[in-house]
C-alpha cells in the first residue's frame, strides 16, 4: 500500500533545482548513475541536501564499521523509522555491495536476530540508540564496547542516525516512490 504524501512538495531536478541543490544533485548523478528521488525532494531544501550528503559519506569514510556493519546500522535505523525508500535503498546495497548474507539482510528486514554475532550486536546497540533517543543504559554501552566495537563506533552511529533523520523524515513527508534499481527490494 503506498504512503499518503504528507506535503506538496515536488521533485527536484538537475534543470529546476536552485544553483546549491543542482550543483548537489549532479555531484549525486556522477557518483551513482541517476539522481535518487529522494535526492529530489530533499533537494527543495540544499541545506538538508548538503546536510544528508556530508553526514552519509562521513559515516562511510570515518566510521571505522565495514561495509556489512555499515548497511546494518543503516537497514535497522530505516526499519525502526519505518521508513520503506531507505529500506529497499539499503537492502540493495546489503545484497550486492556490502556482503551482507541472505540471512543476515532477511533478519534485518524482520527485525529478528542476526545469525551473525557481531551484526546482531551492531543492530542492536542500534536499536537501543534510537528507542532510547540517545540514551541507553550504561549496560548496552558496555556490551557493544566487549563485541569489539570501541567510541568511535558509538559516535559513528549517532552521526549514522543524524544522516537518516534527514533521509527518513523527508521521505515520510514526501511519500518518496522507490526508484528502479531498489524496487526488487521493496517492502511489501
Amino acid at each position: 500500500m503506498p504512503r499518503e504524501k504528507l506535503l506538496d512538495i515536488d521533485l527536484q531536478t538537475i534543470d529546476t533545482a536552485a544553483p546549491a541543490a543542482a550543483e548537489l544533485l549532479q555531484k549525486a548523478k556522477d557518483r551513482l548513475g541517476f539522481v535518487p528521488n529522494m535526492y529530489g525532494f530533499m533537494a527543495n531544501d540544499p541545506a538538508i541536501l548538503a546536510g544528508y550528503m556530508s553526514t552519509y559519506d562521513a559515516f562511510r569514510d570515518t566510521g571505522g564499521f565495514t561495509p556489512a556493519e555499515q548497511e546494518t546500522v543503516f537497514l535497522t535505523i530505516s526499519r525502526i523509522n519505518g521508513c520503506t525508500y531507505c529500506t529497499a535503498a539499503h537492502s540493495m546495497i546489503a545484497d550486492k555491495k556490502s556482503g551482507v548474507s541472505a540471512d543476515s539482510l532477511k533478519a534485518l528486514r524482520e527485525g529478528s536476530t542476526l545469525p551473525d554475532a557481531k551484526l546482531d550486536a551492531v543492530a542492536r546497540f542500534t536499536i537501543e540508540m534510537l528507542e532510547k533517543r540517545g540514551n541507553p543504559d550504561k549496560a548496552e554501552v558496555d556490551r557493544f564496547l566487549a563485541a569489539g566495537f570501541t567510541t568511535r563506533h558509538v559516535l559513528a552511529i549517532v552521526l549514522a542516525i543524524a544522516c537518516k533523520t534527514f533521509s527518513n523524515t523527508v521521505n515520510h513527508l514526501a511519500a518518496t516512490e522507490v526508484d528502479a534499481p531498489f524496487a526488487p527490494y521493496k517492502v511489501v
